[in-house]
């Protein structure tokens, strides 16, 4: 459950074990989704009058392409992440890295997937290697150069 009502935190820390999917409502067009489930666990606590902190961890895995040979791949992701959450908008308006709290028809429930959502897309990788090796592409034909060298005549320029 990442979805957990204000009442049940203040009557004490709260353990969370929950999953959200690339079918989940929270992504936006556009986002590095997930295969399969990303997987969360922590604790969350109240932080002080109107101010909640989640310590916890997600992982899962992303799809994406080797930026050298294009083939396409997995890669694991895993982060240690820390959340504040605050009732007043003011104090999320003016620091970045607090999250309000949103979630159910009159904020009353502390809705961690926006804030995962953006720890994911930040710690996703924008480019990566199948192997650290990788050879590449020939840049006149194409052939995928892990698998062998290619049979085209490449000119080199002297």
């Amino acid at each position: 459950m990442l979805s957990i009502p204000v009442r049940t935190v203040l009557a004490g820390a709260v353990q969370v074990k929950g999953s959200f999917g690339a079918d989940d409502t929270t992504w936006q067009d556009g986002d590095g989704v997930p295969v399969g489930a990303i997987a969360v666990t922590g604790r969350l606590s109240v932080a002080g009058t109107g101010r909640y902190y989640f310590s916890g961890q997600f992982s899962g895995s992303a799809r994406g392409e080797c930026r050298r040979c294009l083939i396409e791949m997995e890669t694991p992701v895993h982060l240690e992440s820390q959340l504040l959450f605050a009732e007043d908008p003011a104090e999320s308006d003016d620091d970045p890295d607090v999250y309000p709290v949103s979630g159910g028809k009159r904020g009353d429930e502390i809705d961690l997937r926006p804030a995962l959502r953006e720890q994911w897309l930040l710690e996703v990788p924008a480019f990566v290697l199948c192997r650290p090796d990788c050879k590449g592409l020939c840049l006149t034909c194409g052939a995928n150069m892990n698998q062998g060298a290619c049979s085209c005549t490449r000119k080199t320029e002297e």
